[in-house]
């Protein structure tokens, strides 16, 4: 056995998420409503142990707002479901907040391709994880956030480690425990599920915990800029039919007005609901609206403060 082999047999033999899970030794000839019943049972312990995390999901929260205000993007770096992950974050990113899609960014070991079909090999090299942040031009404001459940995958090291080089801050998010990490990073998010249902397959507990974080920390960045008011999203782009008519649902949800007054509202409010709001509980023109959204940060209630102050 080549030496670099025997060092990853025994860094796997080590990893929580490479573990036999006791719990589910009989799932082979369990019928379909027990290998439910298990999985459930699996399931329900994630988000407990995400619960755990939520000190250092603060901090990257706070990291990310800070990088999105001074132009900096978010860019999540992984292989196989991690790399998925990330992606379809960021793919969800625009239509719910109105953001540049270039605001957060994917990248998956492999490539596109990898994204629908494995591409085998493609993670075992830290120069892939390096060359992919080449490729988009990597800057000191963006902020890098790996994503690895065994916490060891090269490609995202690779870009972690080529983060810190750049001096961009970098956020790491794992299913292993801290004490199995190595490399130094800004904010470590361990969110130890312990072994999975089935041995290694890390697209269970492993992804829904990772899932639950990287939702938290896109939604709350977003959230301390001023994308939401009260609980709803208020600056969806229209980019189906679906979002239309929920846009119309909202602005008659805080307002007295009918479907066709918020057809011709969001229609002088060049479908922008945030605008049309202010519009309609500032009594504003969508000129005055938009001066003081700005003024405000984007926030429709400190908007309608400052009105009546």
């Amino acid at each position: 056995m080549k030496k670099e082999d025997q060092e990853l047999f025994n860094q796997l033999k080590k990893l929580d998420t490479e573990q036999r899970n006791p719990n589910t030794r009989e799932i082979d000839v369990a019928d379909s409503l027990e290998i439910a019943r298990l999985i459930n049972a699996e399931d329900k312990k994630v988000a407990d142990q995400v619960e755990n995390k939520l000190p250092q999901i603060a901090q990257a929260i706070d990291l990310v707002k800070k990088a999105f205000d001074e132009g900096g993007r978010l860019i999540y770096a992984g292989a196989g479901t991690s790399g998925r992950l990330g992606i379809l974050d960021a793919a969800e990113c625009p239509p719910t907040f109105g953001s540049d899609p270039e605001q957060v960014v994917g990248l998956i070991a492999g490539g596109k391709e990898a994204v629908f079909e494995a591409q085998e090999g493609a993670e075992d090299f830290e120069k892939n994880g390096r060359k992919a942040l080449e490729r988009i031009n990597l800057q000191p404001a963006d902020i890098v956030c790996g994503l690895a459940a065994s916490g060891r995958t090269p490609y995202v090291l690779g870009a972690l480690k080529a983060a810190r080089e750049k001096e961009c801050n970098t956020i790491f998010v794992t299913t292993v425990p801290g004490s199995q990490i190595t490399l130094d990073v800004d904010v470590l998010i361990d969110v130890p599920v312990g072994p999975e249902v089935i041995m290694g397959s890390t697209r269970m507990k492993s992804a829904t915990a990772q899932k639950m974080v990287l939702n938290m920390i896109t939604t709350g960045a977003n959230i301390r800029r001023g994308k939401v008011y009260e609980n709803v999203m208020v600056d969806l782009q229209l980019s189906n039919q679906k979002l239309h008519e929920r846009s119309k649902r909202i602005v008659m949800m805080f307002t007295d007005l009918n479907y066709k007054e918020t057809e011709e509202l969001l229609r002088s409010a060049d479908g922008h609901v945030k605008t049309a709001l202010v519009m309609a509980l500032g009594g504003l023109n969508k000129k005055e609206a938009e001066r003081k959204l700005e003024a405000n940060c984007g926030f429709i209630r400190k908007v309608l403060e400052d009105i009546r102050a």
